[in-house]
């Protein structure tokens, strides 16, 4: 934290007196423990992943649905004893995992979370669920100590990352991170339908962007084949400053999301994950509300 490069912006401040981009400070934050019922089937197990959504972020995406922790900061300080009694807690609620939200800024205290935990009887499975916006090195220490990776891969295109999420050459580091994901854990293994050990890369599928869409997804399967999932989404919903930029100030047309989806089939993917219904909805949004802090 004295000269802080848990990200690859490197911003080297010293979070004890400073902030640097992602606008934390030396604290874990935390703003909602919940058991989430609306993610991936291999995720949810009988009662919901047992998800804890950290505040702040390395990224600044325009059309954030978690703005108000990502970019506002709600949440509240926890110590990293309290971190690892929520592990133990969401474990006795029946969770089918610890998931990790947008945790990379806060990487060296979760990992001493989880180590105070698994001492104490932690055994659910570890989600790392990120923006892929990471360096090897903090991904390093998670091994041994995460059992499941799940970044999204926001952009091939990195004018479009610059644009909206402010991530200068995100491809690039995001993939390289993808790859030391997979070093660090494998071959998805599932069992009973649920994942124990992997890596499962989301990507939201934004307006206008279809083939860069398709980019993603071949970039995917010529890298990773079947040995990881995918899951593609068509849930964007224009919030927070999307208003200002007409090319993400509209959900998807059917024909922009089934041309993706089609194209995974039509290259033989397996593994992948595809959303039906009317899922660009606000409803779907966590209500930060600080509950199982």
């Amino acid at each position: 934290m004295k000269a802080c490069e848990l990200c690859p912006r490197r911003c080297k401040v010293d979070r004890v007196k400073r902030l640097g981009f992602c606008k934390a400070g030396e604290e874990l934050r935390v703003a909602l423990v919940s058991l989430h019922e609306w993610e991936e089937p291999c995720l949810i197990g009988g009662r919901g992943a047992g998800t804890i959504f950290f505040s702040h972020c390395n990224l600044r995406c325009l059309y954030c649905q978690n703005f108000s922790i990502s970019h506002e900061g709600f949440g509240v300080e926890v110590s990293i004893e309290r971190l690892a009694e929520i592990f133990i807690e969401q474990q006795e609620r029946g969770a089918a995992n610890v998931e990790l939200v947008t945790p990379t800024h806060y990487a060296d205290k979760i990992c001493a979370a989880i180590d105070l935990a698994k001492a104490r009887g932690l055994t659910l499975p570890i989600v790392w669920n990120s923006n892929a916006y990471e360096t090897s090195e903090t991904l390093e220490t998670l091994r041994g100590r995460v059992d499941v990776f799940l970044p999204d891969l926001k952009y091939f295109d990195d004018t479009a990352a610059k644009t909206f999420s402010n991530a200068p050459n995100y491809f690039a580091v995001a993939s390289a991170a993808i790859r030391k994901m997979f070093e660090l854990v494998g071959s998805a293994l599932l069992e009973g339908g649920q994942m124990i050990r992997g890596v499962l890369v989301r990507h939201l599928v934004l307006p206008n962007h279809r083939r860069d869409a398709i980019k993603i997804i071949d970039w995917l399967y010529s890298t990773f084949g079947d040995e990881i999932f995918i899951s593609l989404m068509n849930q964007y919903t224009p919030l927070y400053r999307a208003e200002e930029f007409k090319k993400i100030n509209r959900t998807l047309t059917t024909f922009e999301y089934n041309s993706v989806v089609e194209h995974a089939v039509k290259i033989g993917i397996k593994n992948c994950f595809v959303q039906v219904g009317k899922t660009a909805d606000k409803s779907f949004i966590p209500n930060f509300n600080l509950d199982g802090v």
